[in-house]
C-alpha cells in the first residue's frame, strides 16, 4: 500500500513522502495512529492543502523538544543491580529500568522514545538515545552499579575491574585460606601412614 507519510518515520522517510509499506503496518501503526494518509489522489490534494499547517505544528513541536532534549542531554541516571564479580548483571537493564530511573528524577519519557537496541548486561556507564521528536534526540548516560558507591566510582572515571584494594582483598583471602588448608601439610601427615604397614 503507498502512504504519504504527515510526519517523519525513523528508517521509512520523511514528512510528504509517498512511500509503499505492507499493508498491515500501514492500518495498524501508521494510519491508526496519523502518521500517514493512503495515496490517493483525494488525500494528495488533502495533503497539499494542510501542507504549510502541517509544517508549522512540527516546527513548533521540534522546538519543544529541542527544549527537552537540552533538559535531559547529558543527564546521568543511576541502576543498582546484583552483578558478578566479573561486572556482569544477574539479569539486565531494560528500557522499562532506564524509564523508572528517569520518573524518579522527574522526568517522563515514553517507552517508545528510548532507543537500546538490546538490554544493558554489564556493569558501567552506557549511552543511550531518547528521541524527544523524531528528528530530536538526546543522550544519556546510565550508570549499572552494585552499590552508589560503586556506581560513584564509574562516574569519576576509575576502572572498578582492577581495582588495587580488590586485589590486595582477594590476596588475603587466599593466603587465609592456605592457612587453613596446607597441601604439604597433609602430604606430610598421608606418607607416615602408608609406611606404617
Amino acid at each position: 500500500m503507498e502512504v504519504i507519510l504527515l510526519e517523519r518515520v525513523v528508517k521509512l522517510g520523511q514528512m510528504g513522502e509517498v512511500v509503499r509499506v505492507k499493508d498491515g503496518f500501514a492500518r495498524n501503526f501508521l494510519l491508526k495512529r496519523g502518521k500517514a494518509l493512503r495515496a490517493t489522489a483525494d488525500n494528495r490534494a488533502k495533503y497539499d492543502g494542510m501542507k504549510a499547517e502541517l509544517e508549522a505544528n512540527n516546527l513548533k513541536a521540534k522546538g519543544e523538544a529541542s527544549k527537552v532534549a537540552e533538559k535531559i542531554s547529558g543527564r546521568n541516571v543511576i541502576v543498582l543491580r546484583q552483578a558478578s564479580e566479573s561486572g556482569q548483571l544477574f539479569g539486565s537493564v531494560s528500557i522499562r529500568d532506564i524509564i523508572a530511573s528517569f520518573e524518579a528524577d522527574g522526568v517522563t519519557i515514553n517507552r517508545s522514545q528510548v532507543l537500546l537496541d538490546a538490554p544493558i548486561k554489564t556493569i558501567g556507564k552506557h549511552e543511550v538515545l531518547i528521541a524527544v521528536h523524531p528528528e530530536v534526540e538526546a543522550t544519556v548516560s546510565v550508570t549499572v552499579a552494585r552499590s552508589a558507591d560503586e556506581a560513584e566510582r564509574i562516574n569519576r572515571g576509575e576502572d572498578i575491574s582492577t581495582r588495587q584494594e580488590d586485589q590486595d582483598a582477594a590476596a588475603e583471602a587466599l593466603a587465609a585460606a592456605g592457612e587453613f588448608f596446607d597441601p604439604e601439610a597433609q602430604h606430610d601427615e598421608a606418607a607416615p601412614a602408608a609406611t606404617e604397614k
